[in-house]
Parts: structure tokens; C-alpha cells; sequence
């Protein structure tokens, strides 16, 4: 297949990029510089800007552009944010509705469109969003496809969790307390916090990309939902370490803002339509998304 992708230059993106590569797909890397390799194409998503004749005949356009939500969250910042995200997913919808054969138009999205703190409520993709900055953006973000879901294009949003992998940022900066021996639960525990090994995060983008049943949001998720006690208890068993320094509640937020809602609100998300479009995880618990993320 032809896979046409936004954002490749960011984890995500590059560890996408060599997975389908490797298994003998064609992908093209939209940038905003020069071209300096034939497969790359330039692009300016503010000003929502791509030759469709560049693109020849694509199967797939993936974005998995998006500004790192784990910065103080400014009024510029905050717009930053919702720019990279709805601009660079309205730019390929657009642009996939001029192709003469419709291409699947994939964005990432995220769990926190749920909201900030559901507690146990299971949430599934027919679950309504909810209230907060991040939920607006799931909104705005996944209300970009509309161009191309009107053209006659399947569309998906992938409504991802944390992703686990060793060079992954957002793990990298979860197990550093953790590797200096200072890890602990993060607010009251309680709160169940979404995940998935980035094995099968992979495995799942082109689960959707070639399963035509796929469409709306798609939860990436573990199927076993574990609570932030559950999974600081396995990373710091997996990596040797105790896990004894809580960080309170009050203090991330103080911190860290809106933002702490990610990490102290609470998210039982399931795959549902992954699962019954008949998708299995190949690391399926936290302690074996784990243990591949440290493998």
C-alpha cells in the first residue's frame, strides 16, 4: 500500500514509518522544508497547502502532526496546540477530497477527549466527549476529516493512550522518577490510566487502514484497564525499583496546570471497536505492555 504521513519526523512517526517500510509499503514524509529526499513532499499546513499531483495515487493519509501537550499551557501555547492539530488534519482531508480515488484519512487523536476525570464510567468510542481544553481539541481536531468523510473518503481518528516504549518521550519522562528511585503513584492512584505498547499502537494503525468496517474514533487502548497504583506498581517492578514517593494531587496541578488532568484524571477506555472488528493485542496487561516497552 501507498501511505502518505504527516508528523514523520516525531517519534510516532519515524517508529510508523519504518514498521510499514519494513514490511514492504510505499510512504511519502510531508515536510514544510525543502525536499532532500525523493520520498519527501513538501507541504504548509497553515496555510493548507499541498499539490495533490505530488501525491500520485495514495491508499492511506495518516497525520500524526501535533505540538507536545506536555508544556505550560499559555494562551499562545494553547493555540499552538489546536493549530498543529486541526490545520495539518484539515490540509489532508482537503486534499484528499481533490484525489481522483479516495484515499483512508487517519488522524491521531486522544483518550482525553473524554474528559478530565471520569472515574470508573467505562468509556467506549460511543461515549460523548466531555468539558476541558483537550476534549475542545478532540472536537475541533477530529471535526477536521469532515472534508473528506464528505468526499466519500474512510476516516478514522485514533483515540490513543499513553504510548509505552523505551524511547518513547511521554515514557521516558514517566520512568525517570522511577530509575532514580524516587517513583510513586501519581495523585490518588485511583484513576485509571490509559495505555498501549507501541507494538501493538503500530499493529493497530494498519489494523484500521486496511479494515474497511473501521471508521469515527477508534480507542487504542489496553483492553484491561489498569488504575495509576496498578501501573506504577508494575514499572517500578519491572524496572527493580521501589515505588514509595507519591506525588500529590495538589502539586501536579499546581505544576503543571490543566494539564495534570492527563496524568490524575481518570479514563477507563476500552478498544471496543477494535476488538470487534476482531483486532488482538499482542501485549494485552500493563505488565506485558511493559515488559515489551522495556524489552
Amino acid at each position: 500500500m501507498k501511505y502518505v504521513l504527516a508528523g514523520a519526523s516525531g517519534f510516532l512517526g519515524k517508529a510508523l514509518t519504518r514498521d510499514l517500510v519494513a514490511d514492504g509499503h510505499q510512504v511519502l514524509r510531508l515536510v514544510r522544508r525543502t525536499p532532500s529526499t525523493p520520498d519527501e513532499i513538501r507541504w504548509d499546513p497553515a496555510h493548507g497547502q499541498v499539490d495533490p499531483a505530488t501525491l500520485g495515487d495514495p491508499d492511506v493519509l495518516v497525520n500524526l502532526a501535533g505540538a507536545n501537550i506536555g508544556r505550560p499551557w499559555t494562551p499562545t501555547y494553547r493555540n499552538t496546540i489546536r493549530e498543529s492539530r486541526v490545520s495539518t488534519t484539515s490540509t489532508l482531508a482537503t486534499v484528499a477530497a481533490r484525489l481522483d480515488r479516495r484515499p483512508v484519512v487517519i488522524t491521531q487523536s486522544g483518550v482525553g477527549g473524554y474528559g478530565m476525570d471520569l472515574g470508573d464510567r467505562i468509556l467506549t468510542e460511543d461515549s460523548e466527549l466531555g468539558d476541558g481544553f483537550l476534549s475542545d481539541i478532540v472536537r475541533l481536531w477530529e471535526g477536521a476529516l469532515e472534508p473528506a468523510s464528505a468526499a466519500g473518503s474512510r476516516v478514522a481518528a485514533l483515540r490513543t493512550g499513553v504510548v509505552l516504549d523505551r524511547k518513547a518521550p511521554a515514557f521516558q519522562l514517566l520512568s525517570l522518577p522511577f530509575r532514580l528511585g524516587l517513583g510513586g503513584r501519581l495523585g490518588p492512584g485511583t484513576q485509571y490510566f490509559p495505555v498501549v505498547s507501541l507494538t501493538d499502537w503500530l499493529r493497530a494503525v494498519r489494523f484500521v487502514a486496511e479494515n474497511e468496517t473501521l471508521e469515527g474514533p477508534v480507542n487504542i487502548v489496553l483492553p484491561t484497564p489498569a488504575m495509576n497504583t496498578e501501573f506504577t506498581e508494575a514499572l517500578a517492578t519491572a524496572l527493580n525499583r521501589p515505588a514509595f514517593v507519591p506525588v500529590p494531587g495538589f502539586l501536579m496541578k499546581a505544576a503543571l496546570g490543566e494539564f495534570a488532568w492527563e496524568l490524575i484524571g481518570s479514563k477507563r477506555a476500552l478498544p471496543t471497536r477494535l476488538q470487534s472488528a476482531g483486532f488482538t493485542f499482542h501485549h494485552p496487561t500493563t505488565a506485558t505492555a511493559l515488559s515489551a516497552a522495556l524489552a
